[in-house]
């Protein structure tokens, strides 16, 4: 029987404060969004490695405030002049734009608006201060701002996480299955995240539960990262 072809409808994973898996890793940075709308700054940043869970915080606070959200990139088009001055707003992925005067005045600007009613938060990659810029104004900005880092999470944390992101996409595995995608493959979020989409993909095409065959059968397709230190 031929594999059945996926529809490309991809499973939205729940960013709710609910669903936020707490650890030491990331506890001061909840903190300082659930402590919302009592902070003592007007602008602050967020930053930690692809799937650390900026985006979850990001959404966290944007449900509470009313937040605008804004890719840093697009602040050199015509996303800036959109924005509303009087709302707070999060501007993502600042390490991962271009620095460029446009983008640089823009951000710039916001953070001069932004007072205890329309705050500025700030995501990215790695610490504000090593944040390329155009405008060395805003590079004092960034080496000044209050910022929370997100570390990688530890085996409890990945196991909470992978669990999630199979119930996202109602799928429901035992722990011997996520021990064993733990012990296989990358031990990060990012690589955690996509083996479930494969994992869900391959289970839907053909028309199979995902269990420890599938996962077996996926992993052999896996170089072996078991061996890696650190």
């Amino acid at each position: 029987m031929p594999s059945q072809i996926p529809l490309p409808l991809e499973s939205a994973p729940s960013l709710t404060r609910a669903d936020f898996i707490v650890s030491n890793g990331n506890r001061d940075a909840l903190a300082f969004i659930d402590s919302w709308p009592a902070w003592a700054v007007a602008a602050a940043a967020i930053y930690g490695p692809p799937a650390s869970g900026k985006t979850h915080l990001a959404e966290i606070w944007v449900a509470k405030s009313g937040a605008q959200r804004v890719a840093a990139a697009a602040l050199s088009g015509s996303a800036f002049v959109l924005l509303q001055r009087d709302m707070p707003v999060v501007i993502e992925d600042v390490d991962s734009s271009l620095p460029n005067p446009a983008r640089d005045t823009a951000i710039v600007e916001l953070m001069d608006s932004a007072r205890r009613v329309n705050p500025v938060l700030l995501t990215g990659r790695t610490e504000p201060s090593s944040w390329g810029f155009a405008l060395p104004d805003l590079g004092s900005r960034f080496a000044a701002i209050v910022s929370f880092s997100l570390w990688e999470p530890g085996d409890e944390l990945l196991r909470q996480l992978g669990h999630k992101l199979f119930e996202d996409r109602q799928i429901s595995v035992p722990e011997s299955i996520l021990d064993r995608i733990l012990t296989i493959s990358e031990r990060s979020p990012a690589a955690l995240r996509d083996f479930v989409r494969r994992a869900d993909a391959k289970a839907l095409a053909e028309g199979r539960p995902v269990n420890a065959a599938l996962v077996r059968e996926l992993l052999a397709q896996t170089p072996d990262c078991s061996d890696r230190t650190g």
